[in-house]
């Protein structure tokens, strides 16, 4: 009964990690860029009650006899499949069509990267630098700041398919100013790990970020939308329902405690 105990606070425990990640999917329900969390659970050790042996009459029983200790949280996955776009009235609003992330550039100096093109052009010494909300540079194809002169307006520039940016002419047609929007893949995106504001970083698991200017062949690059923002993937009817889900079973353990307890007492009052 107190291994009983004990598998029921393990199934309390992983349970309420769900209920959180559950919760927080549903608070980034309008985050842009947000991707989906899903909590996986494995169980615990098992222990051996009786080991494959023979009867008495030496019949075998090749059929061991064992008891689960509970069960635990493995890990929180992100689920990157791609949200739906979202128009907005501003110009410096990117939306990544395919597997890319924008990179920028840290506080930290280190390169992060992000499903959020909610950008901003802002204007220092005379150069105009494309940056988050949070004043975080973003790069470019080759690792440099998206960067140019200040005697440009940005209200004009426009941004093509493959993150080329661009400036109208005398004749209003879009020139090229020679700066492409860095977008970056991963052979294992769930291997990314979160450092909170939509920035992710690079990991062994996730493996090295690669520059979609030198994808392998057969892979698919992917395209920059601009007027629009992506927005999350997290899908409210199906995380109510895995609420509802994780809140029964967080009670059906509950109850196991419960239970458990009554059995002991029961079996105390035996004495008297």
């Amino acid at each position: 009964m107190v291994r009983s105990l004990w598998s029921a606070a393990t199934g309390m425990n992983a349970q309420q990690a769900n209920v959180d990640t559950i919760a927080n999917n549903l608070a980034n329900v309008n985050s842009t860029g947000y991707k989906t969390e899903v909590a996986e659970f494995k169980s615990l050790l098992y222990q051996n009650l009786q080991t494959k042996t023979t009867t008495a009459n030496g019949e075998n029983k090749p059929v061991s006899a064992q008891v689960g200790l509970g069960v635990r949280n493995s890990t929180i996955t992100s689920i990157f499949k791609q949200g739906n776009l979202l128009e907005s009235a501003s110009s410096s609003a990117f939306a990544v069509v395919g597997d890319g992330f924008f990179s920028v550039r840290g506080e930290d100096g280190q390169t992060y990267y992000t499903r959020n093109g909610n950008f901003v052009w802002s204007k220092d010494n005379n150069m105009i630098t494309l940056t988050t909300t949070d004043g975080l540079p973003v790069l470019d194809s080759n690792g440099n700041r998206v960067s140019f002169s200040g005697e440009y307006l940005a209200s004009n520039i426009t941004i093509s398919g493959d993150g080329e940016i661009c400036y109208p002419d005398g004749k209003n047609n879009a020139v090229s100013l020679g700066i492409r929007i860095g977008l970056h893949q991963f052979q294992n995106p769930s291997g990314l790990e979160k450092t909170g504001g939509s920035l992710f970083s690079a990991t062994a698991a996730s493996g090295a970020a690669i520059n979609e200017n030198n994808l392998p062949a057969g892979v698919k690059r992917s395209d920059i939308r601009q007027g629009y923002l992506e927005g999350s993937n997290v899908q409210v009817a199906d995380e109510m329902v895995n609420m509802i889900v994780a809140q029964r079973a967080y009670e059906m353990n509950s109850k196991i405690i419960q239970t458990t307890d009554d059995m002991m007492s029961q079996a105390n009052n035996l004495r008297r």
